[in-house]
């Protein structure tokens, strides 16, 4: 009896100590986390990238995983300066809907992408923060696969995430272990609740496992991803076996 009682112990303290408790964080939505096996990875640098015209959905969603990696730690948030004037300022109750208390938030504004990519190198220096978010425009050539690298490497160093939040952009080559393609999708028609985000959801890169493509939505009260209304016929996943894509 004390052998098995030794044995379970032992167990415990092991399952206890798998790094996937503190490196990976789920994002609520079951589908999405069997993808990433377990969830999102912390230490790591994700991409999401907006459809044309979609560009408020992906900051949403952007600010979605964020409230989920964060865990209430303080979030900086970099973007060039004339961002506001072609995508709008940003809206400080809207980020309550997300989970984020904007007094947690530390906003930049930066009037070069070089300034941008430093700003955020140091701020990932920071191991107490929860998230760092990089909005960029464009394709700019400074953002090439030698600067992604250099994210990469500074999330891992402290173990703070990163999200290179691309408007206005296509993708292109990248260390990233994720990459999301976002647009807004319909709210359900006997939905009449203004905070239930909708979300139109591809993801093409997964260096940790398969891609997919799924219709899901965000829950205010809760503050995690889930499934959308049956109404949606929602999920459109690609097969188990097809390859991550490449770089």
């Amino acid at each position: 009896m004390l052998s098995k009682k030794v044995s379970l112990l032992r167990d415990g303290l092991a399952k206890s100590a798998l790094p996937e408790t503190a490196n990976y964080v789920r994002l609520g939505y079951d589908p999405v986390d069997q993808a990433l096996k377990g969830g999102l990875r912390r230490g790591a640098l994700h991409e999401v990238f907006a459809s044309a015209g979609h560009e408020t959905a992906a900051t949403s969603f952007a600010a979605g995983l964020v409230a989920r990696l964060a865990k209430g730690k303080q979030v900086f948030w970099i973007s060039q300066e004339f961002a506001s004037r072609e995508y709008g300022v940003f809206c400080p109750p809207g980020f309550f809907e997300f989970g984020l208390d904007p007094s947690r938030l530390v906003f930049l504004s930066a009037a070069r992408l070089q300034d941008t990519l430093r700003a955020a190198g140091d701020a990932l220096a920071c191991a107490g923060l929860g998230a760092v978010i990089i909005e960029v425009m464009g394709n700019p050539k400074a953002l090439d696969l030698t600067a992604s690298r250099r994210l990469v490497l500074a999330s891992a160093r402290n173990s703070v995430p990163s999200i290179l939040l691309r408007l206005g952009a296509a993708p292109q080559a990248s260390a990233a272990e994720t990459r999301w393609l976002v647009k807004a999708a319909p709210s359900a028609p006997e939905i009449d609740d203004w905070g239930q985000p909708m979300f139109d959801v591809s993801l093409i890169r997964n260096r940790q496992g398969r891609t997919g493509q799924w219709v899901f939505s965000w829950s205010c009260d809760d503050g995690r991803f889930e499934e959308a209304k049956a109404a949606f016929g929602a999920v459109v996943s690609t097969p188990a076996n097809r390859q991550a894509e490449a770089a």
